[in-house]
């Protein structure tokens, strides 16, 4: 099941790697996809919102909910 989450605060093809990393770290099962134009994270294979939302924060972004 994917899921989509908001990210604030990415700018850069660097800031991209370093949410996707931050996830995968958390859930390494998960699939992980950004697009920095829209600040939008898909996840896949994760169902656990607060991890996803600690592991955004933690990477220095902000997690700004699920759409």
């Amino acid at each position: 099941m994917s899921k989509i989450y908001k990210v604030e605060g990415m700018s850069c093809g660097g800031c991209v790697s370093s949410v996707e990393q931050a996830i995968k770290s958390a859930a390494p099962s998960a699939t992980v996809s950004v697009v920095l134009e829209s600040g939008l994270v898909t996840v896949d294979g994760v169902d656990d919102d607060g991890m996803i939302a600690q592991a955004v924060d933690d990477a220095g972004f902000t997690f700004a909910g699920i759409t």
